[in-house]
């Protein structure tokens, strides 16, 4: 591997003491944030585009679900096989590559003239994406040796994905407010001109010296994986066949556990899922997966509770989240001094028990909660969020040596954008089926426009703007009633899930005992 600090006294490399990062180092983490920002950025922008995407083009549920879904599931798809290409091929070779393709389809996505376009465009991102997340992680782990200094490295990277969060909305609300929805997807464009010109200036390349060959069965075999889970998942929830949803699972069954024979048959596999044998490495990957799960679910409702129940414009939505989203940036910094004195089991349960309580409140909330009840249910998550994160992001990279960073890193997203499918699949589909259970339509609506209102919420407002005013009053009144309903529902799973998420933690980020 490639050696980056020649200014380290020869006699303290002697001693095997970590050499310590200088300033060229810490420009390189700058660097390495834009990636980061870009992919917060497009997360969180993307919630608040959907109401507006869903009336652009009167979408049905599903295939709404699919506009959000497509990119970070094929990102889980492909991560760990990317975090091997970063190993074998050069960690930032693969971040540049992946740069200038997020450019051309983040431009694909924002003029696409169909909802399938869309879905489209959002795959490819998903496909270069996945080359952007493990790249930046796996160069952190190589370029900060020190463990106190790579810990805040890492709380660092943590809070660039808050803080692309958090100027998201802002900056995206603007953008809605003045343009059409597609603009969003353009914000990617000029950040990712920046990375492609300082990168390598700034950022020194890796990769393992030792690198096997790539194994392109056990790529098929993740993706294989991935997709059909997830698509069991979105057909149970909406009350599908059940023999789809068997098959599905069967089939992803299948192909994980052929991954993980082939993995533990080769002599340099893909992913050493032996790994999973550490306890404290399982804990902190199911954390990383369990955080990301609470907060990506919650904006899923909030975003369409705030701005289509409460008639926010996204601008004004996207302010009220802000200060949820700053505090994940203050507790992944905060919790740096304080996990040194206090254990990670501690810790990250705690933190986990502040998620848990946010969803708690909003489920005891009537109809959906208002503005201010919102605002500090985000706080609370955003402060669990932040310290688990951070913490459990933290354990990964130490759990591995430097050569494997690649892995490492795509365990660690794997499990951020599985947490970030599951969020919306899981939650999102439950809180799409309360909608339909609950919805009642008023008389004299054809069997196409009773169908569009069904389908979600912002069809219903469509819908209603077509009928006479009294009828139309009674369909959104029923349409909110029937949304929050469904908030309140997947509120309450989501705090018990955090619950157990918490009791999961401190029983496997505790230290073997003798």
């Amino acid at each position: 591997m490639t050696q980056y600090y020649t200014s380290v006294p020869a006699a303290t490399r002697s001693l095997g003491v970590p050499p310590l990062a200088g300033r060229r180092e810490w420009w390189a983490l700058a660097a390495l944030m834009l990636p980061v920002l870009l992919v917060a950025v497009d997360n969180t922008v993307l919630s608040f585009a959907m109401p507006e995407i869903s009336l652009a083009f009167n979408t049905s549920g599903t295939t709404l679900l699919w506009i959000i879904d497509s990119y970070p599931l094929v990102l889980a798809g492909l991560l760990v096989a990317m975090g091997s290409f970063g190993d074998r091929f050069g960690r930032r070779r693969l971040l540049m590559i992946g740069a200038t393709g997020f450019a051309v389809f983040s431009v694909a996505a924002a003029f696409a003239p169909t909802a399938e376009l869309l879905v489209a465009a959002r795959v490819g991102l998903g496909v270069f994406g996945a080359m952007l997340m493990p790249s930046t992680l796996s160069l952190i782990r190589n370029i900060f040796l020190d463990r106190n200094q790579r810990r805040l490295a890492v709380a660092v990277w943590a809070a660039g994905f808050s803080a692309g969060a958090a100027l998201g909305p802002l900056v995206g609300g603007a953008l809605l407010e003045h343009f059409w929805w597609g603009s969003v997807f353009l914000l990617a464009v000029p950040v990712l001109l920046v990375l492609l010109a300082v990168t390598p200036l700034l950022v020194p390349e890796s990769a393992d010296p030792n690198p096997g060959r790539v194994d392109y069965l056990s790529i098929v075999l993740s993706v294989s994986t991935m997709l059909p889970i997830v698509f069991a998942i979105k057909t149970f929830a909406k009350g599908g066949s059940a023999a789809v949803v068997a098959a599905a699972v069967v089939v992803g069954l299948a192909a994980g556990t052929a991954f993980v024979r082939r993995q533990l048959g080769r002599q340099n596999p893909m992913l050493d899922v032996r790994l999973f044998t550490v306890r404290p490495f399982t804990g902190a990957v199911l954390v990383n997966l369990l955080a990301i799960f609470s907060l990506v679910g919650f904006l899923y409702f909030v975003s369409q509770h705030l701005q289509l129940v409460l008639g926010l414009s996204p601008l004004e939505a996207g302010a009220v989240l802000v200060p949820g989203l700053i505090m994940t940036i203050v507790a992944g910094l905060a919790v740096v001094p304080l996990v040194r004195r206090v254990a990670p089991h501690v810790v990250v349960p705690a933190a986990l028990l502040l998620s848990a309580g946010a969803y708690a409140f909003v489920a005891l909330l009537s109809q959906g909660g208002s503005i201010g009840a919102l605002l500090a249910a985000f706080v609370l998550l955003g402060a669990g969020v932040g310290a688990s994160e951070t913490v459990s992001n933290d354990l990964i990279l130490s759990s591995v040596p430097a050569a494997k960073a690649g892995a490492a890193s795509a365990i660690s997203e794997t499990a951020y954008e599985v947490g970030s499918v599951f969020g919306t699949a899981l939650l999102g589909s439950i809180l799409l089926a309360s909608y339909q259970k609950h919805l009642r339509l008023p008389a004299g609506l054809s069997p196409e426009q009773g169908t569009t209102a069904t389908e979600t919420l912002g069809g219903a407002i469509n819908v209603a703007s077509e009928l006479p005013a009294d009828s139309g009053s009674l369909l959104l009144d029923s349409a909110f009633h029937a949304f929050d309903s469904g908030v309140v529902l997947t509120s309450g799973i989501g705090a018990v899930l955090m619950l157990a998420a918490s009791g999961l933690a401190f029983w496997s980020l505790r230290k073997p005992s003798a």
